[in-house]
């Protein structure tokens, strides 16, 4: 029979070769963990040619990883190129002084109206120089900080296709064993039955909602900004159009982050038809995509409260980068399914402690 030291020895043996295993996984933990991600999201997919070719069949995994290549894989690295590309080109044109903040600045004041100016006055706000040279020194420096990103995703590139090389491979074994590691992963987990399915069931849920809706979303919107943006003639639609699809994913700040400021450019140098356009396609158009869109893509189910949905967004790209968006509504979504899951245990476990409780007859 075992004893206590051997247990315990057993359990910090478990721990040790645990932590050891995920610090493996480190250099490759996007790779996995999107590839976690696109198996949840595809999942249904995965079922329905497990329904036409059978269970745990290698053509059903190849056919929903074929899928996963053409819908997610291919066009996200398109943008991605095109960005690098659109990015270098605009950090050639600010480093030429083709494209000067300063003078925009400048022009901005020009055409500004005398009663906005009167207002600016009266709170000490129209020092122009002084702000002309901090933006000047803030586009240099977001200028090189753009340069060295794109020099070092340039020389990142093999690196880049090893991860994905990586995702497809795990991602087809979590397509073709997907059940039976799920059976696994809920056997080892150390709470009763209840609450892992519930657990498990709110980590899906989140994640479909946060890719399959955010994402889809936000894609939706940047689109239609980029190209209201290369419609009007402003530069580096593509640029801001990524920006866009990137702050879609806030709630109640959103794209218009970058679209607002465009406008109001647009109306202080005399563009006031362009910018009337953009303010009825941003407010229009771009607006009524959430309100129209969210409530059948994300679902009511699995809402959570705009404030702990932007806050832990911020938190999660602040801490573990690009992945982050995910990563970050994942976390609080599960913390506060495991509250809500221990507060309606409370009542339950209460009521058994009193029926436990030995009863006291009158005499």
């Amino acid at each position: 029979m075992e004893t206590e030291l051997q247990h315990k020895a057993f359990l910090l043996l478990l721990a040790l070769v645990s932590v050891a295993f995920f610090w493996l996984l480190v250099p490759f933990y996007g790779a996995v963990f999107w590839a976690v991600i696109l198996a949840i999201v595809f999942n249904p997919l995965q079922r329905r040619f497990e329904r036409r070719f059978g269970a745990r069949s290698n053509s059903a995994a190849l056919l929903s990883i074929l899928v996963c290549i053409v819908i997610a894989i291919i066009p996200m690295s398109l943008i991605l190129g095109a960005l690098v590309s659109e990015g270098a080109a605009m950090v050639a044109r600010i480093q030429q002084n083709q494209y000067d903040p300063g003078q925009v600045l400048q022009d901005l004041h020009a055409a500004m109206p005398a009663w906005l100016e009167r207002i600016l006055d009266r709170f000490n706000l129209n020092n122009f120089d002084a702000l002309r040279d901090r933006l000047v020194e803030a586009a240099k420096q977001v200028s090189q900080f753009i340069a060295t990103r794109a020099v070092t995703f340039g020389s990142n590139t093999l690196r880049f296709i090893a991860s994905i090389g990586v995702m497809l491979y795990v991602l087809f074994f979590l397509f073709r064993d997907g059940r039976a590691i799920g059976r696994a992963i809920l056997a080892c987990m150390p709470m009763s039955d209840a609450k892992n399915r519930a657990l498990i069931q709110k980590f899906a849920a989140v994640v479909r909602a946060t890719v399959k809706g955010n994402i889809a979303i936000a894609v939706i919107q940047g689109t239609i900004g980029g190209i209201a943006f290369w419609l009007l003639g402003i530069e580096g639609a593509l640029l801001w159009g990524a920006m866009m699809i990137f702050l879609s994913l806030l709630p109640a700040v959103g794209s218009a982050l970058v679209w607002l400021p465009a406008a109001i450019y647009l109306f202080a140098t005399g563009e006031v038809g362009k910018g009337v356009i953009l303010v009825v396609i941003g407010v229009g158009v771009i607006g009524l995509v959430d309100n129209l869109l969210r409530p059948k893509l994300v679902g009511a189910d699995t809402k959570m409260p705009d404030y702990v949905i932007l806050v832990s967004t911020l938190g999660g790209i602040s801490i573990f980068g690009i992945n982050g968006f995910v990563i970050g509504p994942l976390i609080a979504a599960l913390f506060m399914a495991a509250w809500a899951i221990f507060r309606d245990e409370k009542p339950a476990a209460a009521r058994e402690s009193e029926a436990a409780r030995p009863k006291v007859r009158p005499r």
